[in-house]
């Protein structure tokens, strides 16, 4: 029940924000409004843990994104980064969350935020081409 509303929860925040419209950063800025719901409320964030973990988890974010950039042509190296980055983050993380299981889950709700965000890239794609491909049977 509680996964039916989530994604219920998920698809009307993805359908609100891209009926908001534009593109480029303005994609980028949706995406994180999502992606900040969405951890929300998988952490079950309380409005004060909020305010000192967001601003926490954008520094760790960022440093995630610098070694990936540094670290484009060395997988095993930018991996290895990664975990280096979240072993350093994991007890600020803690002071914050005050339960190991929420840090962990912070981890996995941001790759599930990467999978379902994949997935609905991958199905708007092949709704274009869809539409596309109808658009050009009818031409």
């Amino acid at each position: 029940m509680k996964r039916v509303l989530f994604f219920t929860i998920f698809a009307v925040l993805a359908h609100f924000v891209n009926a908001q419209g534009g593109g480029g950063a303005k994609k980028g800025e949706r995406i994180q409004a999502l992606k900040v719901a969405y951890m929300t409320h998988v952490l079950k964030l309380t409005p004060t843990e909020a305010q000192t973990f967001w601003p926490l988890y954008n520094t760790y974010f960022e440093e995630t994104k610098k070694a990936r950039v540094n670290n484009k042509e060395d997988e095993l190296k930018y991996q290895e980064e990664t975990l280096n980055i979240k072993k350093r983050y994991k007890p600020e993380f803690k002071k914050v969350l005050n339960d190991d299981n929420r840090v962990n889950l912070v981890f996995k709700a941001e790759r599930d935020f990467l999978t379902e965000l994949q997935k609905e890239v991958k199905k708007r794609i092949q709704q274009k081409q869809k539409a596309n491909s109808s658009l050009e049977a009818l031409e």
